[in-house]
């Protein structure tokens, strides 16, 4: 019975601790949507990093987000755009943090982040990119306005804007 009750104490312990390690680098599981006037807002926390990840939907699927002002269009790896049933289309020659690559334009019909829908959002498939997160860049970005400061970005997007 000793050691049933250690094993079952150290399964509790690595759960605790896998969730919390997860909620440090995810302090945006369920992001917080209000409406102001004519605009949604989501407010973001930044991870232990200073990143901003959040939990969204790409056509009702569930991805991580992270937010990267630096790309210019959202990044989706191409293990998780086939998982998304995003198409392949034009090739792009493009510049990643690994050097030159090949990416392939696609549309994300619906990209949800909180309350905030965005639809037809032009994106890149990129093969080279190995990694379970989204890179949430400009071409959604830009049709939000948004403000970082003290540990937190506020997204808002205009109500008449959303469909």
């Amino acid at each position: 019975m000793l050691v049933l009750a250690w094993v079952a104490g150290l399964y509790l312990a690595t759960q605790f601790f896998s969730e919390w390690e997860f909620s440090r680098l995810n302090p945006n599981l369920t992001p917080e949507s209000q409406r102001t006037g004519e605009f949604i807002e989501v407010t973001l926390s930044g991870n232990a990093q200073g990143h901003f990840v959040a939990a969204g939907r790409i056509n009702g699927e569930r991805v991580t987000f992270l937010l990267d002002t630096g790309a210019t269009d959202v990044a989706v790896p191409a293990r998780l755009a086939e998982q998304l049933g995003l198409s392949r289309g034009q090739p792009q020659p493009v510049m990643t943090a690994s050097g030159p690559s090949t990416g392939y334009r696609t549309r994300i019909e619906r990209l949800e982040l909180g309350d905030i829908v965005l639809n037809g959002v032009p994106a890149l498939l990129i093969p080279d990119f190995d990694s379970p997160v989204v890179l949430l860049g400009m071409s959604a970005l830009k049709q939000l306005e948004f403000t970082q400061r003290a540990g937190t970005m506020l997204l808002r997007q205009h109500v008449t804007e959303q469909p």
